[in-house]
């Protein structure tokens, strides 16, 4: 158990553990063995956890911004001085390969602590000047004690887009991450404290889907912000909306991605591969669905098929490696059940589709060419490494199609005619697009979905605004007027 972290939580400045809890297996990816051991926090480590955050709230609010942000940019510091070692953790909780992880985790994660650390001394209200000498003045304040529940895919990057922006404007937070993967939220707690926050501003509690129900339904608590599943989010804003939480909901999609008969074929690949096989195609922004026109499709599914052979699968601790495990056996199985599915009905399987034998959870990047927008791996979340290239005309007709999904998280489009891309855009139904590149998302720029991809945004200014409230005072000069 070369990974087994002091304890199982991290609250109140300090490592806690509860046996009682139920056990949680930390399982490395790319070999199936159990490099941890951890406990579900029981009611009383949940109480713990709250008391604690609500108890530190005050004090970290009566900081000035100037201050919380010294303390959050210290911590971005003391993240990228590790990068290697958080990074070798990252990629035993996921099974990412550490060639992605070293570039794409923990220096993210750094980056939100450092952008919402700048950002902390600039939140202010505003004079508004009215008639006759009156005026009004607005108050930035924080909520209080924030939730943040976290899923398997990016665990160091969730806790700091969720704590930093909480913290930079003086609420506080438990965070769960995701049972699959739990250590690395806890080092992100850890450095917090070693930057100066402190103690309870941010707590790490684990477990299971009862753990997150009962913080998202406790009175103490004022904002849940969740990554996960739709099914899994329509819970938890149900749960947040029956005691007027605030939310911010990111969850997921099956976003499309257009590629256009005058593109750049190499750079589309280039963004269909980074749309459906990083992370082993384990993102909720991948544009799994690429609509290519007809006049260019065999021309671009040879060449995706080229470069796709240049994927070095192995060890995801050797950086020469590019495509790692999934992180699950059953995130593998719900994958591979795809495949079949896809066969099943009617799709052109042109690349991968099977299990890679040996140790850990391997498939081969997977493309189906001939795709209908009826089939389910063109309508369903797979989370794994399945692309659907599906065949278009007119510029009307795909993007018709492209919208054509109850999701609305991320879109793609692929032309040298930027007059095209942009109308395309304006017609996305999506909450982040891309212009001839597909996946980046910058601490600086919002992100987030439309329709049932979710609520909010994450990152950039906007952010702020949902971790935070306006109180408004107005403030009369005059005598005061009433009808008697």
């Amino acid at each position: 158990m070369k990974f087994q972290p002091k304890a199982s939580h991290f609250i109140n400045g300090a490592y806690v553990e509860d046996t009682n809890g139920a056990l949680i297996d930390v399982i490395y990816p790319a070999t199936g063995e159990v490099i941890a051991r951890l406990h579900s926090a029981t009611p009383d480590i949940v109480n713990q956890a709250l008391n604690s955050t609500k108890n530190a709230q005050a004090e970290w609010a009566a900081l000035t911004g100037t201050e919380r942000g010294r303390i959050l940019r210290r911590a971005a510091d003391i993240m990228r001085e590790r990068n290697r070692e958080l990074s070798i953790l990252e990629t035993h909780d996921t099974g990412k390969p550490l060639q992605e992880t070293l570039v794409a985790d923990a220096t993210s994660g750094a980056d939100a602590l450092e952008y919402f650390g700048g950002l902390a001394a600039s939140l202010t209200g505003e004079h508004i000047p009215l008639g006759g000498g009156d005026f009004v003045y607005t108050i930035r304040e924080a909520l209080g004690v924030c939730v943040g529940i976290g899923a398997w895919n990016y665990p160091t990057q969730i806790a700091c887009w969720k704590g930093a922006p909480a913290l930079a404007c003086g609420n506080t937070m438990v965070f769960k991450p995701s049972e699959t993967t739990p250590l690395s939220a806890l080092q992100v707690a850890e450095i917090l404290i070693e930057a100066g926050a402190p103690k309870g501003v941010y707590n790490v509690i684990q477990g299971y889907g009862d753990v997150g129900a009962s913080l998202v339904t406790d009175p103490r608590v004022a904002k849940v912000s969740l990554t996960g599943s739709v099914p899994t989010g329509r819970k938890v804003y149900a749960a947040a909306a029956d005691g007027m939480k605030h939310v911010t909901m990111e969850l997921g999609g099956k976003s499309p991605m257009i590629v256009f008969d005058d593109a750049d074929i190499e750079n589309a690949v280039s963004g269909a591969i980074l749309g459906n096989f990083y992370s082993s195609g384990q993102v909720c922004s991948n544009g799994t669905r690429v609509f290519v026109q007809k006049g260019i499709k065999e021309a671009f599914l040879k060449r995706l098929s080229e470069r796709l052979e240049n994927a070095i699968i192995g060890d995801p601790l050797d950086e020469n490696v590019n495509f790692g495990p999934m992180v699950s056996e059953n995130q593998l199985n719900i994958a591979l059940s795809y495949v079949e599915k896809g066969k099943a009905e009617g799709a052109r399987l042109v690349y991968g589709g099977t299990r890679i034998e040996g140790d850990g959870y391997y498939m081969q990047p997977t493309v189906f060419a001939d795709v209908a927008d009826d089939m389910s791996i063109a309508r369903e979340e797979i989370f794994g490494p399945v692309m659907s290239v599906l065949d278009f005309d007119t510029e009307q007709e795909v993007l018709a199609r492209a919208n054509d999904t109850e999701f609305g998280l991320a879109a793609g489009v692929f032309t040298n005619d930027l007059t095209r891309a942009h109308r395309i855009v304006a017609g996305f139904e999506a909450g982040t697009c891309y212009i001839n590149t597909y996946n980046l998302a910058p601490v600086e720029a919002p992100f987030g979905g439309s329709k049932m991809s979710g609520v909010g945004r994450e990152n950039s200014k906007l952010a702020i605004n949902h971790f935070s409230e306006m109180k408004t005072v107005y403030v009369s000069m005059n005598d005061v007027a009433a009808p008697y």
